[in-house]
């Protein structure tokens, strides 16, 4: 009985043991491949165990392992590998610290082998190996190879000695600098800024700045207005309309600091803007109305030029006053001077071809003194200059007066009124019967054109006194003037004499009649400039390139001009210029068609034009020039006179003179 329970123990022993062997070989395979896979095949970035490159290959793997290695994915989802790869605490026996622990020799600790390959800065460590890799002091695993954590430390190393070196005190200015410019350049004001000049008044700051952004700030405020009326915003609308009238009323006080006042209205109008912006601002509606208020401004801006050109032509035209007052007086005493002493001395001078003759045509009293004075004074032998003023009969008695009272030293002078020219008449010259046409009276003097400046806006610049007065018009006629004479020098009486005028009497014109300093540049002052090239007559006998010249100071040869028949030809062109087709007025068009190809260049220095317009001309210039011309609107004797030219003309006057003090003369 005990037998057969024996064997009946034994024979279930026997089947237990069957049962359970495949089990026991199941886990025991597991529990190595676990194990192989924890301390040689795991390496969490680089698949070193499947690498080709791995520590496997050379070793001699027996068909179970090869199946195992095989079959390996599929034995372990992702959630188990992320498991086991996570598994890092002591206090599990399976983790890896554990493990490692227990086994030093399979992990190299990673401080050794950064220190070994730190210790040359220049030579790259070979030969590393793909494993896992331990933080120094123990605890964290990291997945960086060990080129990667010697990368990272010479970065750091690196960025370390870039500070110290930013952080130098000679480095900090260029540093504040260039933090002031990045910050600058970043734009982080709104939509909807107003201020164009906000860049200038963040640099700046100063006075100009200040009134350029609140000009801007009223611009803005009357858009906003416009848009309040149009949006039925009544409230908005009159707060801006009377915010608007107190800053003309604060412009008109001058008891409150002007900078102060400047500074709180810009406040205000800001606070103000801000909120007519949180209501009205519209991209499109502001646009359009900006483009309006410009458009507006800028025929405002043309009509405002065609004024003021108009109001300067007047201004030109008109006497002072005080010049006026000077001509009165002096015909009054010519009026009261005894016929035996209304002569000149030296009178056998005027026909003498040997000395230095000058043509002077004017009815400006004070401006014939100065031409005269400043070449007398400037003359190295003024007792051989001799000089033909001839004027009109309103002004004749002025002319003779002054210079009877104020002889030019040993210098000979002449005064003639051209009424007393017999020869000069309407059947005679061209350019006087069309001045007393009834076309040119028209032209010249019906009431729209002489009282608006809109109605003869394009004529303006030709509605000019000198151009209806014979004065203008008598240099083509000199040598009928001054029959006796064979080289004179003509000037104009806006010019100032600065050097001896002598040696101009030498110069060789090369047979031709003129001798004048060119004008032209590039492109402008040539002869398409003044002509009507449209017209064929021009067209086909003149070249448009043509170089012009300046009237002003002009050395004619008088011998050349009969042999030429000068006043013949300016006769031919003036009566086919009868309706003003081929030029408008004046007298430089019909000179240089009379003299084309007749004149002489002179050089640069002898005459400098532009002081009665051009506001830039070099003072040194200025002062090399033998000859000064205000030619243009601002004369040096009116308001409009440009004052840093002035003194050049008012150095020939006497402002002591009993005649000029009692006229107020420059007060």
């Amino acid at each position: 009985m005990a037998r057969r329970v024996e064997n009946q123990g034994r024979n279930r022993f026997s089947d237990f043991f069957l049962c359970s062997l495949p089990v026991a070989i199941t886990m025991a395979f597991l529990y190595v491949l676990v194990t192989s896979f924890i301390f040689g095949f795991y390496t969490p970035d680089v698949p070193s165990s499947f690498d080709k490159e791995s520590n496997l290959i050379g070793k001699d793997l027996g068909w179970r392992e090869k199946a195992a290695l095989e079959s390996f994915p599929s034995l372990f989802s992702k959630e188990m590998l992320d498991a086991l790869n996570g598994t890092t605490s002591d206090s599990n026996p399976l983790s890896i610290e554990a493990i490692r622990k227990k086994e030093p020799s399979l992990s190299w600790r990673v401080e050794e082998e950064v220190e070994s390959h730190a210790s040359s800065e220049d030579e790259m460590v070979n030969n590393f190996g793909h494993e896992t890799w331990t933080k120094e002091g123990g605890g964290q695993v990291l997945n960086d190879t060990p080129e990667k954590l010697y990368q990272r430390r010479m970065r750091q190393e690196r960025r370390e000695k870039r500070g110290k070196e930013l952080m130098n005190k000679e480095n900090l200015p260029a540093l504040e600098k260039a933090a002031i410019q990045r910050s600058m350049s970043i734009d982080s004001v709104a939509i909807g800024n107003y201020s164009i000049w906000r860049n200038d008044y963040r640099k700046g700051k100063n006075f100009e700045d200040l009134l350029r952004l609140r000009q801007d700030q009223i611009i803005m405020v009357r858009v906003y207005t416009s848009l309040a009326k149009m949006s039925n915003n009544l409230a908005l609308h009159k707060e801006l309309e009377t915010h608007l009238a107190k800053i003309e009323e604060e412009e008109e006080s001058t008891n409150i600091d002007q900078e102060q006042r400047v500074l709180d209205t810009i406040r205000d109008m800001g606070q103000l803007l801000a909120r007519a912006k949180k209501h009205l601002y519209n991209c499109n509606l502001v646009t359009n109305k900006l483009r309006a208020m410009l458009q507006t401004a800028e025929e405002e801006l043309v009509s405002t030029q065609t004024h003021v050109t108009f109001l300067n032509q007047l201004a030109s035209k008109s006497v002072p006053d005080a010049i006026h007052c000077l001509t009165m007086t002096l015909n009054l005493e010519y009026s009261l001077l005894p016929a035996p002493m209304r002569h000149f001395q030296r009178t056998e001078n005027l026909e003498n071809p040997d000395l230095h003759h000058y043509a002077l045509f004017s009815d400006n009293v004070l401006a014939a003194s100065v031409v005269v004075n400043s070449t007398v004074t400037n003359a190295e032998d003024p007792s051989l200059h001799v000089f033909h003023l001839v004027t009109d009969k309103l002004n004749f008695g002025a002319m003779s007066m002054w210079f009877l009272l104020n002889p030019p030293g040993e210098a000979t002078i002449q005064v003639q009124r051209f009424e007393d020219f017999s020869w000069l008449n309407s059947s005679y010259s061209p350019v006087l019967r069309q001045l007393e046409s009834e076309g040119m009276k028209k032209f010249y003097f019906k009431t729209e054109r002489s009282e608006s400046a809109e109605s003869g806006a394009e004529n303006l610049k030709y509605r000019y006194p000198k151009y209806l007065s014979m004065l203008n018009h008598l240099r083509f006629y000199i040598p009928k003037i001054f029959p006796k004479l064979d080289k004179i020098l003509f000037l104009d009486d806006d010019v100032v004499v600065q050097k001896d005028l002598a040696p101009l009497w030498e110069v060789d014109l090369k047979g031709k009649v003129n001798g004048a300093v060119e004008t032209c540049g590039a492109s402008f002052h040539r002869l398409k400039s003044y002509l009507n090239f449209s017209d064929r007559r021009v067209s086909e006998r003149f070249d448009r390139e043509y170089c012009g010249w300046a009237y002003g100071m002009n050395i004619f040869d008088l011998k050349e001009w009969r042999k030429h028949n000068i006043t013949e030809t300016y006769h031919f062109w003036q009566n086919l210029n009868e309706n003003r087709t081929l030029w408008k007025l004046g007298t430089l068009p019909p000179g240089l068609i009379t003299f084309y190809d007749l004149t002489q260049p002179l050089q640069k220095k002898w005459h400098l034009l532009g002081l009665g317009y051009n506001r830039e001309i070099d003072a040194k210039k200025i002062e090399r020039s033998a000859v000064i011309h205000f030619n243009g609107h601002s004369k040096p004797w009116t308001e409009l006179g440009i004052s840093k030219y002035q003194p050049y003309w008012m150095k020939y006057i006497d402002l002591d003179h009993p005649y000029i003090s009692s006229c107020r003369l420059f007060e």
